[in-house]
């Protein structure tokens, strides 16, 4: 926009090149992203560990609602520590070879990513029932929500693996082919 109030016919970018070439800044604001991301995951990594004991050594409290909580707490404590595995044991050369431990290792990884959701959703099947069928709750049962949170994510994973094998078996099952969506049969339960 001119002084006068009109548009320029042709914009001047040339100014905008420099900023746009500083790989510096931008390596190290990478760094630092990578930093406070690993610090994240190590805070709540102790915040979880400290609530996964309180729920061991406080027997008095275990209820259904408590067990379901501690569940959910389980699987986020373990998907942190797959993550953990994965950014110390995920080098290029590891990546490229696509041995099967790394394969493995993602399975793993977005098992663990899928069971948070289902726990979440159980926790909300149980809320749902508390509030809408205040007095069903004694019908519930553990066994109902550890069929939700630990055992339906894991034919999915599989589904998830056996695609990944025979259409996309390269860089350790990390990423996507162009056209192929095999990420999708683990994400798109994870979306709903």
């Amino acid at each position: 926009c001119l002084a006068n109030g009109t548009w320029a016919l042709k914009g001047n970018y040339s100014m905008c090149k420099a900023i746009l070439h500083e790989e510096k800044k931008g390596k190290m604001h990478y760094q630092i992203a990578v930093i406070i991301n690993f610090l994240g995951h190590c805070i709540s990594m102790v915040a979880l560990l400290i609530a996964f004991f309180l729920f061991l050594c406080l027997r008095s409290i275990r209820c259904l609602r408590n067990i379901i909580h501690w569940n959910l707490i389980t699987a986020f404590i373990l998907r942190n520590a797959t993550w953990f595995i994965v950014q110390m044991t995920m080098s290029p050369e590891v990546h490229e070879s696509n041995v099967i431990w790394c394969r493995l290792v993602t399975a793993s990884f977005n098992y663990f990513h899928s069971t948070n959701f289902f726990w979440m959703f159980g926790e909300g099947c149980y809320l749902h029932t508390a509030i809408v069928l205040t007095y069903s709750t004694d019908k519930l049962r553990k066994w109902m929500f550890i069929c939700i949170g630990w055992c339906i994510p894991f034919p999915i994973i599989v589904a998830w693996a056996i695609g990944k094998l025979y259409y996309d078996n390269e860089k350790c099952w990390f990423g996507k082919r162009a056209g192929v969506y095999t990420d999708y049969i683990y994400q798109g339960p994870m979306i709903l």
